[in-house]
This record gives structure tokens, C-alpha cells and sequence, in this order.
């Protein structure tokens, strides 16, 4: 998927002043000031995006659809409802990651749903797909960080719930109410294990 094909028009009215971003150069790229780029209006922030991330949600979708050129299809779109709906991420619900990925996912799995391959899959195996698919992104990002890193040493010494709980949300861009479902905790209860666990994480990482 050439990046050329980003070059989409936007369809609501909005500032297109210069925003300041330069297209970053390294892996650090900060992926919610990419998305307010792109809910501004400026194409660099929907590059930025696509430069760091293409790779990797292009084996997010295949993972799903079986096929690359259905991944990549999948991408595309995703980019399309990433720079169209790029207003609506909201920082204190997840993270940037979290969003981008989740469109990804779901749009994958819709073109199951809507019968774009040959092999289609049972109701109940895409949704078992969803969370398999989150879960492993999930887990992927905490064994990516370096074995020397204080971070995931300090996440090491948390329990798993704790631990499980505030990669979803800060990793996955679960909400607490989705936390607790999955974990099968009330939500009261999922809502103060994530507190107990951010504050051991400071006063480890401090």
C-alpha cells in the first residue's frame, strides 16, 4: 500500500493552520498528537501514523483475514476512518495505540462478517478472534519493552490482574467498564485494582 493512496480529501469543515508537526524520524512518534494532526486537517500527522505503524497493523489484519492483500485492504480503510474520525479519540478513554488498533481489529473482522473470503468463520469464532487478537497485542507490547527497562521490570512485580488491567487500558484502550467485563470483576473492583496498580507502578518506577 503505497502512502500516495493516503491522499484523501477531508470531509468536514476544519482548521488546516499549520500545526507544527514534522514527520518524526524514529519509533518514539507521539501517536495522539499524530491524531490531533490528523482531526485538525494536516495530512502529516496521518503519515506520521502510516510511516511507524503500516507495518504492523498490515500483520494485525492478516493475522485475522488469512490473506495479505485482504490486510492490506484492511489497512487502507483504516487509514481512511483513522483521518475521518481522528476527532473522536479521546485521550482519557485509551490510548492512542489502543484506538488505531482497535479500528484495525474491528474492520478485519467486519470484512469477515461481510463475507469478503472464501473460508468464513462462525459468529462466535470472530468474536473469540477480537479478543484473542487484543489480548496478544496486549502482551506483545510489555515483552517488547527492553529486558533492562525499569518499566517492565516495575510491571514484572505487579500481579498479573493489576498488571493484565493496566496494560488493557493504557495498551489496549480498554475502558474500565470493558476491563471489568473481561476480567470478571465488578467494575468498582477493576477500577480500584488499576489505581492500587498505577500507584505501585509510580512509587516503583520513582
Amino acid at each position: 500500500m503505497a502512502t500516495a493512496e493516503l491522499e484523501y480529501s477531508h470531509p468536514r469543515e476544519c482548521s488546516r493552520g499549520e500545526s507544527g508537526l514534522a514527520l518524526a524520524t524514529d519509533q518514539t512518534t507521539d501517536l495522539a498528537i499524530a491524531l490531533a494532526a490528523c482531526a485538525s486537517g494536516d495530512r502529516n500527522g496521518l503519515r506520521s501514523i502510516f510511516d511507524h505503524e503500516a507495518g504492523k497493523l498490515v500483520a494485525v489484519a492478516q493475522r485475522i483475514v488469512r490473506r495479505r492483500d485482504l490486510a492490506e485492504e484492511v489497512v487502507q480503510e483504516a487509514f481512511i476512518r483513522i483521518w475521518t474520525h481522528a476527532h473522536q479519540y479521546a485521550p482519557e478513554r485509551g490510548s492512542a495505540r489502543g484506538w488505531i488498533y482497535a479500528i484495525v481489529r474491528n474492520r478485519a473482522l467486519n470484512m469477515l462478517r461481510d463475507g469478503k473470503r472464501e473460508d468464513l468463520v462462525g459468529e462466535d469464532r470472530l468474536e473469540a478472534l477480537q479478543d484473542s487478537e487484543q489480548q496478544e497485542e496486549i502482551m506483545a507490547a510489555w515483552h517488547r519493552l527492553d529486558r533492562d527497562s525499569r518499566l517492565k521490570e516495575c510491571l514484572g512485580g505487579l500481579d498479573d490482574t493489576k498488571r493484565r488491567g493496566i496494560l488493557m487500558a493504557y495498551v489496549g484502550g480498554y475502558t474500565h467498564g470493558e476491563i471489568a467485563g473481561r476480567l470478571k470483576l465488578p467494575l468498582g473492583t477493576a477500577k480500584s485494582w488499576i489505581r492500587r496498580g498505577l500507584l505501585s507502578l509510580r512509587e516503583c518506577m520513582a
